[in-house]
């Protein structure tokens, strides 16, 4: 099947492969005649990137670039980014790669023209209003990655590396203005990689389909993209230069994204903290947390998971939900606990006090409270 096609919702995406070449036509679109390519440290001496970067260069475009970019990206990463944008005279940036490259990269656009610290635009009631919207540079986001849908969000998670606690920021105008969505990019991605983002996709669909509030469009969306990474991320995993399985999992990734302004839960609100801590891969963590999160939420979620299993094709209601779920994190070689994860002799409490400060608890079917919290995070050990 050929993937190919022009959306405009929730924004203006191309998505194909071989886009990439369309580059500085998006540039044109977003009005940028100086950009700065924002990607991560692993991805910056990577084939793919000096495509992107010749790709620009060519245009009259430059080949500005920052990489000093953490995994779980930082206020620290923001300032040095920020220098080498206003130092460099950049009009716009070009966030490209995976989550951390994708947020990061849309932090700096946002910040570029703000007086404030980035801390005061925190996702808290009407923070966002803030911000200085004139001042926001344009973004274009070109994903590397299939899993954090970041490319479609109006927000960036930041880690503070005082704290170590996980911050989201948001203002409408993060939105990227084009997203270059070229199934290419993520050909190169390792097996384990393309495991933990694209469960980090499953995450966000099955957590927007078993949230209670009230949006049946982000509930179908949900649906639809938990289709997909059942049916093609262990294709992904098992050959990654499968186009098709690459393509079908770069849509799921947004599509989760576009559903989960239907509200996250208790994964997130776990794995938030434990990755601002231990530094683990955050789709990884979500998957290791999946299995207890779900049983924990039984009760309210039970219904709406055996309609969910209906449409999966998967037989036994819940249960048999939750056994795939299992079924297909071993498969991917998901580590069975966070034990395994490598989080050895964990300070629970700090997690439990993140985890309930989390906006993600706000979706989560069962309220979160200190105790039930604390039973959760020991069945995830």
């Amino acid at each position: 099947m050929i993937l190919t096609a022009n959306w405009s919702y929730p924004n203006a995406i191309r998505f194909g492969a071989g886009r990439i070449n369309e580059l500085p036509d998006a540039c044109a679109a977003a009005g940028m005649k100086k950009p700065l390519l924002v990607t991560d440290k692993g991805l910056a001496p990577l084939p793919i990137t000096a495509q992107a970067l010749d790709i620009m260069e060519a245009a009259g475009l430059g080949r500005g670039i920052f990489s000093e970019v953490d995994p779980n990206p930082t206020e620290v990463n923001l300032d040095a980014g920020l220098e080498v944008y206003r130092a460099g005279g950049h009009d716009g940036v070009i966030a490209f790669g995976g989550g951390s490259g994708l947020d990061l990269g849309k932090m700096v656009a946002f910040m570029a023209g703000q007086t404030r610290p980035v801390w005061d635009f925190e996702d808290v009631g009407d923070w966002w209003t803030r911000a200085d919207s004139d001042a926001i540079a344009p973004i274009i986001a070109v994903p590397t990655t299939a899993g954090t849908g970041s490319e479609v969000g109006r927000a960036s998670v930041l880690t503070n590396s005082e704290t170590h606690e996980k911050k989201i920021i948001f203002h409408p105008k993060v939105l990227p203005t084009v997203v270059i969505a070229d199934p290419e990019l993520t050909v190169g991605m390792p097996p384990m990689i393309t495991a933990g983002t694209g469960m980090d996709a499953f995450a966000h669909c099955l957590e927007a389909f078993c949230s209670p509030h009230f949006h049946p469009m982000s509930q179908g969306i949900a649906l639809e993209g938990l289709r997909l990474v059942k049916e093609y991320l262990p294709r992904a995993y098992k050959d990654g230069t499968d186009i098709e399985a690459r393509g079908q999992m770069m849509a799921a990734a947004a599509m989760g994204a576009t559903a989960f302004q239907k509200g996250l839960g208790a994964i997130h609100a776990l794995s938030h903290p434990i990755g601002a801590m231990y530094n683990t891969h955050h789709g990884t963590t979500n998957a290791v947390v999946m299995q207890p999160v779900l049983q924990y939420n039984r009760e309210a979620i039970e219904e709406r998971i055996e309609r969910a299993a209906a449409y999966l094709g998967i037989e036994g209601g819940f249960d048999g939900f939750y056994a795939f779920v299992g079924e297909l994190n071993a498969a991917l070689g998901i580590p069975a606990n966070l034990t395994e994860l490598g989080v050895t002799d964990p300070d629970k409490e700090a997690i439990i006090k993140g985890a309930l400060g989390d906006p993600s608890t706000g979706g989560n079917p069962v309220e979160m409270t200190e105790d039930n919290t604390r039973a959760l995070l020991d069945a995830c050990f």
